[in-house]
């Protein structure tokens, strides 16, 4: 019976497509699904069923599911709409008799003061009572996020934050990915919850360091206020709503939200995590700048 692997347009769901397949998992068992078709067609060409799941759509995700032995379900990136598209997708698993679920989740999503845990403690205790066999995982922060902010720091030199003495456990995401895959292709994870993050935490100095390294120019990192910060995404053309969620967002690593180094990530893919510099280099941050 199939594995059905949802947001596999994204960078995320199909990472965790490829990381199945190196674990051998038949092609034709897989399911990958996402809103366009033809972005999953190189796919197809591999032997991957496809098929388009619109998370507003009911219909789709219900006809993509049938028959489903698992389901990754790869949350959406809508803020304040991935509830309701996450409940489309587990009632959906629930019609259809799934036998499992894997959910992506955010750090300590049922506790934590994270500005992005409410909607992923939301969708857990839709899990928690759908009676399905449910494996959460509560993926740190990605490496990838930060390729911009190392782009940018070409032409100034600075990465400017309101973090502080803040510290980032990032991973790859090809390190989350292969941690869905071994969820998904072996037995005992059910009712599971993971913590999953890089085994090392880095503060925003050494983010500094390591844009110099790869982009072979100093960058040094200008710590701000909050207010400071604000006043300059909205110098720099952010609207309100986006500027005061960037500096909340480093807020919370400010208060040491996201530092976390639990060593279930590492465990689960039995190797160490990507360090912050070669995830960077992985992501092209070089070639991004060459273009």
């Amino acid at each position: 019976m199939p594995i059905v692997v949802t947001g596999a347009t994204g960078h995320l769901g199909r990472l965790a497509v490829e990381s199945l397949l190196a674990r051998g998992v038949a092609a034709d068992t897989i399911v990958a699904g996402g809103r366009s078709i033809e972005k999953l067609a190189d796919l197809a060409d591999r032997g991957v069923r496809t098929a388009r799941i619109d998370y507003t759509d009911a219909a789709s995700v219900a006809a993509a599911l049938d028959g489903a032995d698992a389901v990754l379900l790869v949350s959406g990136s809508e803020v304040g709409q991935r509830v309701e598209q996450h409940r489309i997708v587990i009632d959906a698993a629930v019609a259809a008799g799934v036998g499992r679920i894997v959910y992506t989740s955010a750090p300590q999503a049922t506790t934590s003061p994270l500005i992005l845990a409410p909607e992923h403690k939301a969708t857990e205790e839709l899990l928690q009572a759908s009676g399905l066999a449910v494996t959460i995982l509560r993926n740190g922060w990605y490496t990838e996020n930060y390729v911009r902010i190392v782009t940018d720091a070409a032409g100034t030199g600075v990465i400017a934050a309101s973090v502080g003495d803040g510290r980032v456990s990032s991973a790859s995401r090809a390190d989350y990915a292969e941690a869905a895959a071994a969820v998904l292709t072996t037995e005992g994870h059910e009712g599971a919850v993971y913590e999953l993050s890089g085994d090392v935490a880095w503060n925003f100095a050494e983010l500094a360091d390591a844009a110099s390294e790869l982009l072979g120019t100093p960058v040094s990192f200008q710590s701000l206020s909050p207010e400071e910060h604000l006043a300059a995404l909205a110098a720099a053309g952010l609207d309100e709503g986006t500027a005061g969620f960037v500096v909340a967002l480093d807020g919370n690593i400010r208060d040491g939200l996201l530092d976390g180094t639990s060593g279930e990530l590492a465990r689960l893919i039995g190797r160490p995590t990507t360090p912050l510099i070669d995830g960077l280099r992985a992501a092209s941050v070089t070639a991004a700048v060459a273009v």
